[in-house]
């Protein structure tokens, strides 16, 4: 009998030691490494892989585009986040804190186009709670088949059967193969399979979509390995006491990477919101302090988002400093820079500060809004109605000029906006839309007049 050869494989990164270790040498985490039974393949996934035709090297000039037409997923977020549908023989990994809605959307996707024949495959659920959901959408596709496994060579026997154009599997953490010994969810496992989908995918040009856990820190479950083998690493986002999801591109080899795709979830499934800014943007009877608007903009989406802030004396020795949806060690930066450039004394504040939706955003673009609404909050004084901002703050003060910036200001004119400060790098060649006043500043210090329209 053959020796069984074992392996340790890292939970959080897939590194793989002869040895157990207590620290991985490849990600730094401590006690994850975990013993594996490795095993060669045997004849179960070479039976079907077997069948598969063989690539041959072709000129790069021989290559017929037309073969990579996109599909048309009759859902114009999805489309958009995809860089303009979906690419046949491509793997997609979508990623999501649970109840978030990634088995919703995903059977909204194959429910929805009539035109192409989907095969979802289902590892957590039956066949009949599925039917009950597919009922719920109330999206009748007679293209759409439902299939209860959990058994890789079982799944890629009935993908070759039924020869579906989409493929989705819910989800790879409970997908296993006869050819390792490990239990399902392990990181041979999980790589194991997504190699065994990805050669499926492209050898036949069938779109597989694999949906994945995540882990406590909001990073995809299971081995780096799987983000590198798919093409597209989808993030869907969301606050559970809102009803809005956000569809985040991560990673995309035919398309653009950051692009997001909005939705509303409602007891008919998701709804897509093609206006973000309805959505980021409050209304209000009467102007409140703390409370700015910034254009921002991911990908080549431009939208208004409205950011609040909260400044008050600290009840403590040591001020707080807490940010939803923000990286608070760049708020940290900028309240440095407005103690050091303005003369703001912010040691003695406490500060808040929240993105409207429940956005998480990183968009440097918008520093000129966030220090807008803290200075607003400092001073208890509303900004004038119909004003928002677009600019980066650098250390020593400067405003300097965000990317994409006459897409924001032409998306601010649209919505009725009146007045955008912008950094002055923009002055020479640079025309504004009709109907909206371009301020422009140099420094932060040019900020509250632009702001108040006044002199603090």
């Amino acid at each position: 009998m053959a020796k069984v050869k074992k392996a340790y494989f890292c939970r959080e990164c897939g590194f793989e030691a002869p040895k157990w270790l207590g620290k991985c040498p490849a990600c730094g985490e401590w006690n994850t490494f975990t013993e594996e039974v490795i095993a060669k393949s045997n004849s179960a996934v070479a039976a079907v892989t077997a069948t598969l035709p063989a690539a041959a090297p072709q000129r790069v000039t021989d290559i017929e585009h037309a073969a990579y037409q996109r599909l048309d997923l009759q859902n114009s977020e999805v489309n958009r986040v995809l860089g303009g549908g979906l690419v046949p023989g491509s793997l997609i990994l979508l990623g999501g804190e649970p109840g978030i809605g990634k088995s919703t959307l995903s059977l909204q996707l194959a429910l929805s186009n009539h035109s192409l024949k989907t095969l979802y495959v289902s590892g957590e659920e039956s066949a009949e709670q599925i039917g009950m959901r597919a009922k719920r959408l109330g999206i009748d596709n007679e293209e759409c088949y439902i299939y209860s496994e959990t058994l890789l060579e079982n799944i890629l026997s009935q993908i070759r059967h039924v020869a579906p154009n989409i493929v989705v599997v819910d989800s790879i953490q409970t997908i296993y193969t006869d050819t390792l010994d490990s239990s399902a969810g392990s990181v041979s496992q999980i790589r194991e399979c997504a190699a065994s989908l990805l050669k499926y995918a492209k050898t036949t040009g069938v779109s597989i979509f694999i949906i994945g856990h995540i882990t406590k820190d909001g990073s995809i479950a299971g081995p780096k390995i799987l983000e590198h083998i798919v093409d597209v690493v989808l993030q869907f986002e969301g606050d559970s006491n809102s009803a809005h999801r956000i569809l985040r591109g991560i990673k995309n080899r035919f398309g653009a990477t950051f692009e997001i795709g909005v939705f509303e979830m409602m007891d008919s499934g998701l709804r897509t919101v093609e206006n973000p800014s309805e959505i980021l943007l409050s209304h209000y009877e009467e102007p409140l302090s703390g409370i700015a608007v910034g254009a921002s903009v991911d990908g080549i989406r431009p939208y208004l988002i409205e950011v609040q802030a909260l400044v008050s004396n600290a009840a403590y020795g040591t001020p707080q400093r807490n940010a939803t949806g923000y990286d608070q060690r760049r708020m940290s930066m900028l309240l440095a820079v407005l103690e050091k450039r303005v003369g703001m004394k912010m040691f003695q504040k406490d500060v808040f500060l929240n993105f409207a939706g429940g956005f998480k955003v990183s968009d440097p673009g918008l520093d000129l809004a966030v220090v807008g609404a803290v200075i607003s909050s400092y001073y208890d004084r509303p900004i004038a109605e119909g004003v928002c901002c677009a600019g980066e703050v650098g250390l020593s003060g400067e405003v300097r000029p965000a990317s994409r910036t006459e897409q924001r200001i032409t998306e601010a004119a649209r919505l009725g906006f009146r007045r955008i400060i912008v950094s002055g790098f923009l002055r020479k060649g640079f025309k504004a839309p009709r109907g909206i006043e371009v301020v422009y500043i140099n420094n932060i210090g040019e900020l509250p007049r632009a702001l108040f329209c006044e002199e603090i």
